[in-house]
């Protein structure tokens, strides 16, 4: 019910955005989140939205990520500035009707998750 697309590789220093569109309007109520994954490692929570707007950024990303959504267009987005090689993993979206809503609580708890999609800085 989320698909992912906008990834690819970039050179160290460059941006790109991430979206994660969703099949239905339901999704406009849950809380929703940017996660990604490196082979081996465990996921990293990047940024949450709340259904009223409320954002939360890890650190690793905060200042360069912004995270938003176009409830018009049941559209969750991601904008990636200044991406280093140590961005590079897969990435995720995932939403969650529960009661917390947090990238670290997402990471570990979403119910719904999109396929994923590579992003690679070199």
């Amino acid at each position: 019910q989320l698909v992912e697309s906008g990834g690819g590789e970039v050179q160290d220093g460059g941006s790109l955005r991430l979206s994660c569109a969703a099949r239905t309007g339901t999704f406009r109520s849950a809380c929703m989140g940017w996660i990604r994954q490196v082979s081996g490692k465990e996921r990293e929570g990047l940024a949450s939205i709340a259904v009223d707007g409320t954002t939360v950024y890890a650190d690793s990303v905060k200042g360069r990520f912004t995270i938003s959504k176009v409830n018009a267009n049941n559209t969750l987005y991601l904008q990636m500035h200044d991406l280093k090689p140590e961005d590079t993993a897969v990435y995720y979206c995932a939403a969650d009707f529960g009661p917390y809503c947090s990238h670290s609580y997402l990471a570990r708890k979403a119910n719904f998750w999109g396929q994923g999609t590579q992003v690679t800085v070199s």
